[in-house]
């Protein structure tokens, strides 16, 4: 069943400070990336999610690929995917990824999803083959997944698991007092628990997740999720400025500073996450190729001066 929000009254949008002004998408490249999405009949949370980064990442041919389709059943206050009853599952996108991935020539993917409350599994079954496809078209290219929460939809989260992504992902959002509003579809003990399980199917995979900044909370509200994450044995975290995509999404309460990031990313390292992205600009997906080839790197090295 679509769990949803109530219609919320247009908010008119805060200026952007000038850290948060990126330049619009112009470089040959970023054309290249969106014909062969439009060939291939795929979607992108870069576009559907309206990402500031879009023209960066286009520009080296980096796609978030969103499964699927482009329906969610939920509808939270902070995300500009259009909401309501979801069409049939192409069964032809598992292939389509796993060529697209090919043609961008990508060492590292970053594939998301909707939330689909309408399919008995939560549509886990296809992420397996979406990912079956891209280690048989690329077997070189590291897969991280952005999964919804599948819940209560039993053994889902297992399903995807097994199937050995490199990083296992699934964003908190928030913190916990705001999830009523900004995230009432969901429940943060359970998003919680999916990345603990993660770890207990498999144990080996890196497990990643992400908040959101400049709802209204409180430092030290931020700084509990990051204690709650590492209880939950959490390895990645990212952090970013909440943008408000329309005036009918939940409004920016603040902008938060770079200097404010920077000492987030700080504590959080200092809490023993493996990798940290904090910036007004960081997204699930933004630079996880370069971030991943660093931590793997360090991986190699650590390794070969052991032996």
């Amino acid at each position: 069943m679509t769990e949803a929000t109530p219609i919320k009254a247009q908010t008119a949008r805060k200026p952007k400070p000038d850290w948060l002004r990126v330049k619009a998408p112009t470089s040959p490249a970023y054309g290249e990336t969106r014909r062969l999405m439009r060939d291939l009949d795929l979607h992108t949370v870069c576009e559907e999610a309206a990402c500031p980064n879009i023209g960066e990442c286009w520009a080296q041919k980096h796609a978030t690929m969103m499964i699927l389709g482009d329906i969610c059943t939920r509808a939270c206050a902070f995300c500009n995917i259009k909401t309501g009853k979801p069409g049939k599952i192409d069964d032809n996108e598992p292939a389509h990824v796993g060529e697209a991935v090919a043609k961008l020539g990508l060492r590292h993917v970053v594939i998301t999803s909707v939330d689909r409350d309408d399919l008995e599994d939560g549509g886990a079954a296809h992420w397996v083959r979406v990912i079956e496809s891209i280690k048989a078209a690329c077997p070189d290219t590291t897969i991280e997944v952005l999964t919804p929460d599948f819940r209560k939809k039993l053994g889902s989260t297992d399903l995807v698991a097994e199937a050995r992504p490199d990083v296992f992902n699934h964003n908190l959002e928030t913190v916990p007092r705001l999830y009523r509003s900004i995230r009432p579809g969901a429940r943060y003990f359970t998003s919680l628990r999916l990345l603990e399980r993660v770890k207990e199917v498999v144990p080996s995979v890196f497990t990643k997740s992400g908040i959101m900044v400049g709802f209204g909370e409180e430092k030290d509200e931020v700084l509990q999720v990051m204690d709650d994450m590492r209880s939950a044995d959490i390895d990645f975290l990212t952090i970013g400025q909440y943008l408000q995509p329309t005036p009918r999404h939940a409004p920016v309460d603040r902008f938060v500073t770079p200097d404010e990031f920077a000492g987030y990313e700080k504590i959080a390292r200092a809490k023993g996450f493996l990798m940290v992205s904090a910036s007004p600009l960081t997204r699930s997906s933004y630079h996880a190729d370069a971030d991943f080839a660093e931590l793997r790197d360090a991986r190699e090295n650590k390794l070969t001066a052991n032996q």
